[in-house]
């Protein structure tokens, strides 16, 4: 897993979607300070929030992991 590539992934589709760092955050049960930086990629999610931030975001689990969006695209 890439953290850098995943973070990317993460502010990506969460600005696609119109969340705020804040309100992503807030869903996680995180700082949005946190959720920066793993956008940023100074540090990767924690795995048990994996799950719930694939289902907020609308991806599968695999593609967050393998950082890609293939089955989300923009309409």
């Amino acid at each position: 897993m890439n953290q850098g590539k995943i973070g990317e992934l993460i502010g990506e589709i969460r600005k696609e979607k119109g969340l705020k760092q804040s309100e992503l955050a807030e869903l996680l049960g995180v700082t949005s300070k946190t959720v920066s930086r793993w956008e940023t990629g100074k540090y990767m999610p924690d795995l048990s929030l994996f799950v719930d931030i694939s289902e907020i975001l609308g991806i599968t689990l695999n593609e967050l992991i393998r950082w890609r969006k293939n089955n989300w695209k923009k309409e």
